[in-house]
Parts: C-alpha cells; structure tokens; sequence
C-alpha cells in the first residue's frame, strides 16, 4: 500500500519465490512476476489471484514440499517411486504370508479351541490396527516422508533411543528371514527331490548342505533385480503360491482319514508354571505368524505422493486385499490342521503332518506340488525380506564414497549377504524351531511400537479413547513380547533342543 501512495515510478517487480530445492515445478505451471502496485508482466486478469490460484495448484501437485535426500535416488528401496495399490498388495501379501503359516496349529494344544481361536482373531485385528497406524505415520510430519520403520522410530522415540529400540529387531526380522528361509527352502526340496524320485533316490545322492547351496543360489541370481519396485512380479508369485500352498495343506489335510489317536484335549502340566509357560509359548508362535510390519514403511516408499494423492491411499487399499486373502488363509490352516492332527501335530507344522502321516494316501502329484510351492514362495519372500539389508548395504557405501552403486559393486553385496546367511544357516540349523521365542523377541515391531509412535508423533489428547487404546496396546504389547520369550526358552528347555552346529539334518 505504501508503494502505491507514492504514485511515482515504475511499479516495484516482486517475482514469486523459487521452487524449494529438492523439488521440480510442475510441468506448464509457471511463476509469473508480479509488479506491486501494478498489474502482472502477462496474461489479464487480477495478479494477485492468478498468483495464488498457480501456487494453490503447485502446492496441490507437490504436496508437502517434500524434502528430499539426494541418497535416497541411489538406494533399492527409495530408487523408483512408481508404486501403486497393486503392487502394494502384492509386497504386503508376500511379506505377510508364508512358512510362519503352516505352524499357527502348534499353538493350539496349549490353547484348545476357543481359546486358540479367539487369540489369533484378536492378534489379526490388533496387527491389522497397528498397520494403519504406520501407514498413516508415514507422512505425519509435513515435509517429511518416513521411509524406513527406524526412521520413524527415531522420529518417535529420539535418534539415539529409536535406533536402539528399532535396529535390532528390524535387521533380526530381515536377515533372520532370510536364512530361516534357506533352510526351510533347502530341506523343502529335498523332500520335493524325493518324493518326485521316488524309492530309486533312497539314499538320496544330494545331501541336505547341498540342497541349501542349491536354494541359495538361486535367491542370489533372483536378488539382482535393482530395486523393490522390480521386484513386484516376484512378490506377485510368492503371495499367489503362499495362498495356494496354504489351501492344499488344509484342504489335504481335513480330506484324509485323521490319525485313530488324535485328541483335542488341552495339554496338562505339573504345575502352574509350565502352563503359563507353554500358553505364552503358543502366544508367541501366533505373533510369529504376522510378519510384514517392519517392510510396511518401506513398501509405501515406492509410491509417489502429493498432497492432492497422498501415498497412504493406495497404500491402505493395497494392505487391506492382502490381508483380507491372509485372513482367507491362516484361519482355515488353523482351524483345519488342528481339526486333523489335534495335540500330534509334529514341530513342522501342518505341512510336515501331511507328509508324516499321509505321504503313502495322496498321490505323489498333488504332494510334490505342494512342496514345489512352498520353495517357490520361500524364494520370493527371500527377496523382499532381504531387500532392507541390501539398502543398508548401499546407504553406507553411498555415505561414504557419495555416489551410487555400480553393477558390480550392488551384486557384490548380495552375493555376500546371501552366502553369509547360507553360512549362518549351516551352522546353526536348529534356528527354524525357535518360533515361539523368535515371535517373542519381535513382537514390538507389530504390536507394540506402532502404537508408542502413534501416541508420541500424534500426541492424541489425554485420557480421550485413542489415548486409551494406544497406551493400553502398547503396554499390552509389551508384556507379551516379554512373556512370550520367557515362554519360548521354557519351551526350548522343557522339550529339549539338540543344538547341533554346522549338522543340519
């Protein structure tokens, strides 16, 4: 206004501040100047308003003003951005269904039905609210994409307190994964080895070191694909042979003649001591079966976003079909494989009591396809668990030497990581029957930080029902992770456990 009482001159040229760096202007937006006092260089119509209308829409296409990291262009998980609902559900489905599957009736003798039942139902809903919680955590801070589950740790608890709390159980679900996985995978085509050869492979000429070799070259040509983004085909085949592999055991299992021993009788103990136990114990198994949360941030970081198209929208939708097609799963494995073995179902899981008792009545065809699926889905989870390791990897290569990975350096690490794991594998083989103490140790990661992050980032107001729910899910969450270890090693010690190094079986 001052401007405009002096009445002298030319009008002062103010030009509209540049886009902020890290960020592109839109394609066909421009950032016309403006004279105060006077009227726009081009175009007609009042300044001020075209002025605003193009900002409304720069900021509508650009969303937060994102700050961008540089680094983040160079690494697996944040190198492609063309994520959509579809690939979402198919990372989320592979992440979320797998071999953890098939051993949710282990925690049924311990248990009994209703009690079983209503644990896992409440466990699906409880996971299914904490995946909410970090799909809506992933941009809650304006500016700001939390694309990493540490990230938004330390975001929530502090830098150094959220690195604690997080890095640990995070890397341990990844890295733990993946060699659980080639052990799984290895002895899986083993048995699929055997059953397709028949008597004329007994003894069989491969032994079980070499059948982990086996699988472990083939996750490792599998892992050169660059980014997580590429490998959305993959996960696709890994979620659609979990779900298949997932119906054939139950359906298998409940078509057959049911062993003349079996029993539903709840498991008795000397004490008050061993019950509780081995409850928590059963707990822990279930826990273990909902995997996925610590890969929830890091799916979502491949889509695009803006303000007007926020990324969680697809991201929620893509989460939800995969987790109504898990639900359609781990139910009918739960309920069906307790239903046909009862309190004999062996430590494998319902796959390993279709092969024990009904090897001889279903045809060697449909057997040796079930177990065909199962390494097909150990592949592919393989891949997306190992990808948060492998971004670990190059973000500290790309820190120090500041700039990307080449070829050779990216297969590199994969290489190296995939063999380490075959390493680890072998020399502690007994890691694949510790799933109730491994549900334990990572329960937080699903059921118990999402919740803590939602109440320090969000701060809902105090005493108001989010406040409630939160603190009470958290807390909740908490002690069950503990109690659940305490669980899992009374049942290692309880049961005993050969702890045979560098003998796998």
């Amino acid at each position: 206004m001052a401007a405009m009482a002096e009445g002298a001159g030319e009008p002062e040229l103010v030009s509209i501040p540049a886009t902020p760096r890290g960020l592109s202007t839109p394609e066909g937006l421009s950032t016309p100047p403006v004279r105060r006092g006077g009227a726009a260089t081009s175009g007609a119509g009042t300044p001020v308003r075209r002025v605003v209308e193009g900002l409304r829409g720069y900021l509508e296409d650009v969303g937060h003003l994102t700050r961008l990291n540089p680094q983040d262009a160079w690494l697996p998980i944040t190198e492609s951005r063309s994520g959509n609902a579809r690939y979402a559900a198919f990372h989320s489905l592979n992440a979320g269904l797998g071999f953890q599957a098939l051993l949710i009736p282990l925690a049924f003798p311990a248990l009994g039905w209703s009690w079983g039942i209503i644990s896992l139902t409440v466990a699906y809903f409880w996971q299914l609210y904490t995946l909410w919680i970090l799909v809506k955590l992933h941009e809650a801070v304006p500016g700001r994409r939390y694309n990493r589950y540490v990230e938004l740790a330390q975001a929530a608890f502090g830098e150094k307190l959220g690195v604690w709390l997080a890095l640990f159980p995070t890397i341990y679900l990844s890295a733990g994964t993946a060699t659980a996985l080639i052990l799984v995978g290895g002895e899986t085509m083993k048995l699929f080895y055997q059953i397709v050869c028949g008597p004329l492979c007994l003894p069989s000429p491969i032994s079980t070191v070499e059948w982990y070799l086996v699988f472990t070259s083939l996750s490792v040509i599998l892992s050169q694909l660059p980014n997580l983004n590429s490998i959305a085909g993959v996960s696709l085949i890994g979620g659609a042979t979990a779900i298949m592999y997932c119906t054939m055991s139950w359906v298998l299992s409940v078509s057959q003649q049911r062993p003349t021993t079996v029993s539903y009788e709840p498991a008795k103990y000397t004490s008050f001591g061993s019950s509780l136990f081995s409850t928590m114990n059963a707990l822990g198994i279930i826990a273990f079966a909902f995997r996925g949360h610590n890969l929830a941030l890091e799916i979502q970081a491949t889509m695009p976003s803006t303000f007007k198209h926020p990324a969680h929208v697809p991201m929620w939708r893509g989460a939800k079909a995969a987790y109504l097609l898990i639900a359609m799963c781990i139910f009918p494995v739960a309920i069906g494989g307790y239903w046909a073995y009862g309190n004999m179902i062996p430590p494998g899981g319902i796959l390993t009591a279709l092969y024990v008792f009904h090897s001889h009545d279903i045809s060697r065809g449909l057997l040796a396809a079930t177990f065909l699926l199962v390494v097909f889905n150990c592949l592919s989870s393989f891949q997306i668990y190992s990808m948060p390791v492998f971004d670990s990897f190059e973000a500290y290569y790309t820190g120090r030497t500041n700039r990307p990975c080449s070829v050779w350096v990216r297969s590199g690490f994969r290489v190296f990581y995939g063999f380490i794991s075959l390493f680890i594998g072998i020399a502690l083989p007994f890691l694949s029957s510790l799933a109730g103490l491994l549900g334990g140790l990572t329960l937080p990661v699903t059921f118990a930080y999402p919740c803590f992050m939602w109440i320090c980032i969000k701060k809902p107001e105090k005493f108001s029902f989010s406040w409630y729910l939160n603190w009470g899910l958290a807390l909740l969450g908490t002690a069950f992770s503990v109690a659940s270890s305490v669980g899992g090693v009374w049942s290692i010690v309880n049961t005993g456990m050969k702890l045979k190094f560098f003998k796998p079986n």
